[in-house]
């Protein structure tokens, strides 16, 4: 199988590839059981007329194998947006051939051709390989801040 991968800005005919592989990314990561995710559902938020997120695919021999997510948050005490991945997720039969990298990479150059202060991204604290590989990119791993989530039933009465 070639190595040889090639980066896009994801299009509108790109959306049910990217659904099936967050499919996937729920099932590596056990949380199937919060996946809500449809094309119908992401295409708005992509490619609608007030996109909230942009993606990039990886492809090989034309086959969409990767993708990464991402949108733009701001650092208050920075005064500067910056770009925050959402997910990453490359096919596994795909991974240790510098795709994840590639995204990454990309990803990084972009927030910097932007002019954004960071570039962010969360990490389970089980994914013991994917943390040793963001570290060896450079990366912080943060460990004294924790994620908070509000969601579902507790969003609605949250925001009452």
């Amino acid at each position: 199988m070639s190595s040889l991968h090639t980066l896009r800005a994801a299009e509108p005919r790109d959306v049910d590839a990217i659904v099936a592989l967050i499919r996937e990314l729920a099932e590596f990561e056990h949380l199937t059981h919060l996946l809500q995710v449809t094309p119908q559902t992401l295409q708005p938020h992509l490619f609608g007329p007030k996109p909230v997120a942009e993606a990039m695919v990886g492809e090989v021999a034309g086959e969409v194998v990767a993708f990464a997510l991402y949108f733009t948050n701001f650092s208050t005490f920075l005064a500067k947006p910056g770009l925050y991945l959402e997910d990453l997720y490359v096919k596994p039969a795909h991974r240790g051939r510098g795709l994840g990298r590639a995204l990454l990479e990309h990803l990084g150059a972009l927030a910097v051709a932007r002019g954004y202060g960071r570039f962010e991204w969360s990490v389970l604290d089980w994914n013991e390989h994917a943390i040793r590989f963001y570290q060896a990119m450079g990366a912080t791993v943060l460990p004294d801040w924790r994620i908070c989530r509000v969601t579902g039933e507790a969003l609605e009465r949250f925001g009452r």
